[in-house]
């Protein structure tokens, strides 16, 4: 795999200037501290942290082609896109597993069946993050907002906010709480 610098790659997408380009690089910052935090009490593990903090750092990158005007961003695509439209964009990069996390850190994921059902503006395919780089970061996420930058949420208010999108999705964070939290 080619070496790649993140900030880079952001700044290839964003102008460095933007208030999207500061609240992306923020959240990004963050969602990767807790993600490495949490990988380095696990080393038996054998995680690729070079690869966490990167994919970390480019989860969203696709958001500046979405509406989402609060965080500065306006694209023409529904935010929900913001993964896969990310995930196209590394692939095109040359960095096809970093779009794996893109495309697959949404919520706790998306199935096959929950964007049909919903009829999501998603590709129809499963997006449910497979590895334990993917999961970690995926789970990372749920603490940080774009709106709120820097304020780690507690585990109750991301499971209140969970709740609403079912049972499967809440189930997947309590799984996550029981093997990433150490109590």
């Amino acid at each position: 795999m080619k070496k790649m610098n993140p900030i880079d790659i952001i700044s290839k997408y964003y102008d460095v200037e933007s208030e999207a380009y500061r609240i992306l690089v923020i959240h990004s910052r963050n969602v990767a501290d807790k993600a490495l935090a949490i990988a380095h009490n696990y080393p038996e593990w054998n995680l690729d942290y070079t690869f966490i903090n990167e994919a970390a750092m480019l989860h969203d990158i696709g958001v500046f082609m979405c509406n989402a005007p609060d965080i500065g961003c306006y694209g023409e695509s529904d935010y929900i896109c913001h993964g896969y439209l990310g995930a196209n964009l590394l692939r095109e990069e040359g960095y096809p597993r970093h779009a794996l996390v893109c495309e697959r850190h949404t919520g706790t994921g998306i199935t096959l069946e929950e964007i049909i059902e919903r009829n999501l503006p998603l590709p129809h395919r499963d997006m449910l993050p497979v590895s334990m780089e993917e999961q970690l970061i995926c789970f990372a996420d749920k603490f940080y907002s774009k709106s709120k930058l820097g304020e780690e949420k507690p585990v109750s208010k991301i499971k209140k906010g969970l709740s609403r999108y079912g049972d499967l999705a809440l189930l997947r964070f309590e799984h996550w709480c029981k093997l990433f939290l150490l109590e």
